[in-house]
């Protein structure tokens, strides 16, 4: 029977069969280190095992969300070290994020797998840098640059350029990604067409900003983290001697979250396994949500191509959600189109029935985030910690209706991208002074009283700020006093699992997990953008704005950017375990015209919606394939592929257009228009005198349809604005900066009187 929250009780120890397979994340409990190799596959399911056992050979892990991927990962490094199959020292685990590999050193340490290096490209890379670098180069490594923001405003000034806090953002992202795909600054516009990639500003630009940043590092003598990677594989490639040595140390290697790897990336893996076959590699192509980064889920769908005796193996038991919410999620990717779609996992709920997913659409904003507050607050009052509940969004700029909501509802949250949990500053203030009492022990009269070790931690953190009943409202103080609250309630755990623990032993495990990042939860409702909620979960996910042109975002054109959007949505959905709202809001502010939809992914899968329907013969169940020594012809790539030519579909309902006026408008004449009025007038008033001063018919200067267009979109950048059928180009350097000052509520002369449209020259529009 489920408890209140929604969690089913711990079930006792047993097969697989009968409930001994637990969820995909850890909790803060401390469970005992198992006494001997065998018991380290104990629990594991059948695929599960399997992924544990294949220790030797080219090995690719396709894991559906919640199939409890680290798990399966984590305890085959395990066992193969309790075994005395592999030796710690010469076992490398890589992955992208700190969190996730503070978390697998977390659990290897849990299972008695002490020494393992577990970390990020970034982190592996740069310790092998610095201690090659007086070898292959000499002198000291340069230093490292924390934020390159500066340095990239520096090289805009000195192209002239002037860039906004957000063109500064979107600047640095591009030369990231440059840098990730391998592309110097000379080469960047042809990358930048070759990939059908919309740069922020004129690729030509871009790339003098670029070579402009590059010289400054090489002035300034210091390196960027992108940096860190290209010289290691520079090193690598021209020093056989260092990477003899680099091979000789480490001889596994498991690369988890493998559809997220860029090809610099890859690249440095392909150097670091050399040409052994001892790689372990572990993703699932639905979940590529960072292609903005130069990710690319090809080398986890091309890897039997690459390794063809490779065993490949499907998890696709989901034992983290419902039921209801996987039948939600494998119909979102039954609609989906592209390779990744193809080898899309058929997800099994191992989990109880619950409830259905709620979908509810409001008429504003605001309404929208005080309802959802509402609706949080009665999940608490039944039972769910806050701790377990988060809101989710597409853009971090929706979460501050939805702080403003929880703290009128006395509801405590968290901002989620927020500094590392050992980082507060609380909690290093609360570690130094359990430190001290520690070493003071019975003489420290804070503790006179406190027998047992969660007492005594109470005491002293009650020094600190915490207090038995929470402060009310949010802000700093209800931060501070979660972070404390975690600290107790880890070290309530910690004497639970470990009678007669002492002080001493609690500060010896805080400093094993501030090393490890193998943080406690802090209760409190998570606020998050999608991409940061990747590898999360929650009893209750309440994902909201879910309207065309938040979901896909408006700048999702191709069809790529568009079936990426749809997989954010299925990692979005696919974070809960029992209680899902999706909802949206018909405009943004009380009393404004409603015109907004809701995402065109649900149609067909919330209540009273038609859709195209699932595509058939795609996307698999679990299973294992041990390899035949040959790729499967299946799996073979054409050495060139030309592409058809995408349809035109409707960005309200998604049906295909045919119709020249549907297709410059991108919907149905019959779907609904969210055009803004006044600035359609405005736009119409500007065409006429335009025309009359060149002697032309209105239509010359631009379509109804194509003024239609432009009111509904508001474009604000010229990027957003050439996109628009009918602009194109030349009218954009002829009437693009009138058209747009005009969309940003400007006045501009548009009578006969006036001199043509002149596009001002560096202008600080993208």
């Amino acid at each position: 029977m489920a408890h209140a929250c929604g969690r089913p009780p711990h079930p006792p120890p047993g097969t697989w069969q009968h409930g001994g397979v637990t969820a995909a994340t850890h909790s803060t409990l401390f469970p005992q280190v198992p006494e001997t190799p065998d018991a380290v596959l104990d629990g594991l399911d059948p695929e599960q095992r399997e992924v544990a056992l294949a220790l030797h050979g080219p090995v690719c892990v396709l894991a559906g969300a919640g199939t409890g991927k680290t798990r399966a990962i984590t305890h085959r490094i395990a066992y193969g070290v309790r075994a005395g199959i592999l030796q710690p020292a010469t076992v490398l685990a890589v992955t992208f994020t700190n969190r996730a590999a503070g978390e697998m050193r977390g659990r290897l340490r849990q299972l008695g797998a002490t020494g393992v290096q577990a970390r990020t490209f970034h982190s592996a890379a740069l310790r092998q840098l610095q201690y090659f670098w007086p070898k292959a180069v000499g002198g000291e490594l340069p230093r490292l640059l924390e934020r390159k923001v500066q340095l990239v405003a520096e090289a805009a000034a000195r192209c002239e350029l002037r860039l906004d806090r957000t063109e500064l953002r979107d600047v640095t992202s591009e030369i990231e990604w440059a840098k990730v795909t391998q592309t110097v600054p000379a080469d960047y516009a042809a990358a930048v067409a070759k990939a059908q990639r919309d740069a922020p500003r004129d690729p030509a630009v871009l790339s003098q900003i670029y070579s402009a940043y590059e010289q400054l590092k090489r002035d300034r003598s210091v390196i960027d983290f992108e940096d860190v990677l290209l010289l290691m594989v520079g090193i690598l490639q021209d020093r056989g001697d260092i990477a003899d040595h680099v091979r000789g140390q480490y001889q596994h290697f498991v690369v988890d979250e493998y559809q997220d790897v860029s090809p610099l990336q890859q690249r440095l893996l392909d150097l670091w396994v050399g040409d052994r076959d001892n790689l372990c590699v572990v993703g699932d192509a639905s979940q590529t949500i960072y292609s903005f980064t130069g990710a690319t889920p090809l080398h986890l769908l091309n890897f039997r191509t690459r390794h063809p005796g490779a065993t490949v193996v499907k998890l696709v038991r989901d034992y983290r959600s419902t039921p209801q919410v996987v039948h939600l999620a494998n119909g979102l990717l039954s609609q989906a189109h592209g390779k990744a779609a193809d080898h899309r996992l058929e997800l099994v709920s191992q989990r109880d029935k619950g409830p259905e997913p709620v979908y509810t659409e409001y008429g504003d904003e605001p309404t929208e985030a005080e309802s959802t507050a509402r609706r949080i607050r009665d999940l608490i009052a039944a039972g769910v910690p806050a701790g377990e509940i988060a809101v989710l969004y597409r853009v971090n700029s929706q979460s501050e209706v939805y702080e403003q909501a929880l703290a009128d509802a006395g509801v405590p949250y968290q901002l989620r991208g927020a500094e590392r949990f050992f980082e507060r500053a609380e909690v290093r203030e609360a570690g130094t002074a359990l430190r001290g009492a520690a070493r003071a022990g019975r003489n420290d009269s804070l503790l006179d009283g406190a027998e047992d070790l969660a007492s005594q931690v109470r005491a002293v953190l009650s020094t600190k700020g915490w207090t038995t009943r929470p402060p009310a409202g949010s802000g700093s103080v209800r931060d501070r006093w979660e972070s404390l609250a975690a600290l107790v309630r880890l070290a309530e755990d910690f004497e639970t699992a470990k009678p007669g623990a002492t002080l001493t032993d609690l500060v010896r495990e805080l400093d094993e997990r501030a090393a490890a990042q193998h943080a406690p939860t802090v209760q409190g409702v998570t606020l998050a953008s999608l991409h940061a909620a990747k590898g999360l979960e929650w009893d209750a996910v309440f994902l909201v704005g879910l309207t065309e042109g938040m979901m896909p975002i408006a700048y999702a054109k191709t069809d790529e950017q568009v079936e990426e959007e749809r997989r954010l949505l299925y990692v979005g959905i696919t974070r809960a375990r029992v209680h899902l709202s999706l909802s949206w809001a018909l405009t943004r502010s009380p009393g404004g015209r409603g015109g907004r939809k809701p995402t065109r992914f649900l149609n067909g899968l919330r209540p009273g919606s038609t859709g195209s329907g699932a595509r058939r013969g795609v996307g698999g169940g679990g299973g294992i394939d041990r390899g035949t020594g040959r790729a499967a012809t299946a799996e073979r790539t054409p050495a060139v592929e030309r592409k058809p030519r995408s349809p035109v579909r409707c960005r309200v309902c998604g049906r295909t257009l045919t119709d020249a006026g549907e297709m410059k408008l991108m919907r149905c004449e019959e779907c609904p228009s969210d055009m803004d009025e006044a600035l359609y007038e405005r736009l119409h008033d500007w065409r006429a005198g335009q025309a009359a001063r060149l002697g032309q018919p209105d239509y010359c200067v631009f379509t109804e349809k194509t003024l239609m267009a432009i009111a509904e979109a508001v474009p604000s950048t010229e990027r957003e604005l050439v996109v628009i059928a009918g602009v194109g180009n030349r009218k954009l350097s002829r009437f693009g900066a009138d058209v747009l000052a005009i969309c940003a509520g400007e006045t501009v002369g548009d009578g006969p009187e006036e001199g043509p449209a002149r596009p001002e020259k560096n202008s600080s529009r993208k």
